[in-house]
């Protein structure tokens, strides 16, 4: 018996802490300049919240954003940016990753090295190339295309989730392979979106769960083509400017609220099969 109730409080506990079924809602929009994308963008941050400061810990609700204006210009091109700058030097709970060789944010106009803007120290045409949302830096990973985004209670190493991501991109020539997928703290996909096409311009993709659904991590695929080389047929280098993302909070730990509800339940039938005993 008491097996069989341990095994239904399992069941049952699963059930609670798995994923709800996914409910995106998508904002999606592109233009030739910042105008054109403004009124999604700010439908975006109104859905998540009102924007939170820079300080480490988690509010618990309203939104995060990086402009990449934050990173100073040791820190921007022709340097590398370290990939947790934004957990650490300036805390809004996110740690990138990817597969090439580190990540760089684009150079001021005026800057100790003299670099130019707008990745022209990797390409002299992308300055003609790319527009910004919120100038002036873009931020890019190098040597591949796959940006990953994990989630942290701002100025820890706590793992967290997210209710909501989007991004804006430059230059996305390409429909269907500039995108943002989204998986849960377990790891499960809940989806893949596609940024709008805006050639020379921008697009922005941002994508709210309402479900109950825990964002643990975003995958972002910036065209098909790491930066370098020029944009041509089939070739679709692509940038990236802000992000913006609902607040991140502490992941719940499912499995210790289990242990002790298995734990209690043990507890409460041995004492009524004890006083059930006694009664004979």
């Amino acid at each position: 018996m008491l097996n069989r109730l341990g095994l239904a409080l399992v069941f049952s506990t699963s059930l609670a802490v798995a994923p709800a079924i996914a409910g995106p809602v998508t904002f999606s929009g592109s233009g030739a300049n910042p105008a054109g994308i403004q009124a999604t963008v700010d439908a975006f941050r109104t859905a998540l919240g009102t924007l939170n400061p820079n300080v480490a810990g988690s509010f618990g609700s309203g939104r995060r954003e990086i402009n990449w204006d934050g990173v100073p210009d040791a820190l921007s091109a022709p340097n590398l940016m370290p990939a947790n700058f934004f957990n650490v030097n300036s805390p809004r709970g996110v740690v990138f990753s990817t597969p090439g060789t580190g990540f760089q944010v684009s150079a001021n106009a005026v800057n100790p090295t003299s670099t130019p803007i707008e990745f022209g120290n990797l390409n002299a045409n992308y300055p003609s190339q790319f527009t910004t949302f919120s100038p002036q830096r873009l931020f890019t990973a190098l040597g591949s295309t796959i940006t990953d985004v994990n989630f942290f209670v701002p100025g820890s190493t706590t793992a967290s989730f997210t209710s909501g991501f989007g991004a804006v991109f430059a230059d996305v020539d390409l429909s269907n392979v500039t995108s943002i997928q989204f998986f849960d703290t377990l790891g499960l996909s809940l989806g893949t979106f596609f940024a709008p096409v805006a050639n020379n311009g921008l697009s922005f993709l941002g994508v709210q769960f309402n479900a109950g659904e825990q964002i643990g991590r975003v995958r972002i695929t910036s065209g098909n083509t790491p930066v370098g080389p020029n944009d041509s047929a089939g070739v679709d280098v692509v940038v990236m400017d802000d992000f913006i993302y609902a607040e991140p909070s502490a992941v719940p730990e499912p499995v210790t609220s289990l242990l002790v509800g298995v734990g209690l339940l043990a507890i409460t039938f041995a004492g009524r099969s004890k006083g059930v005993i006694r009664q004979y």
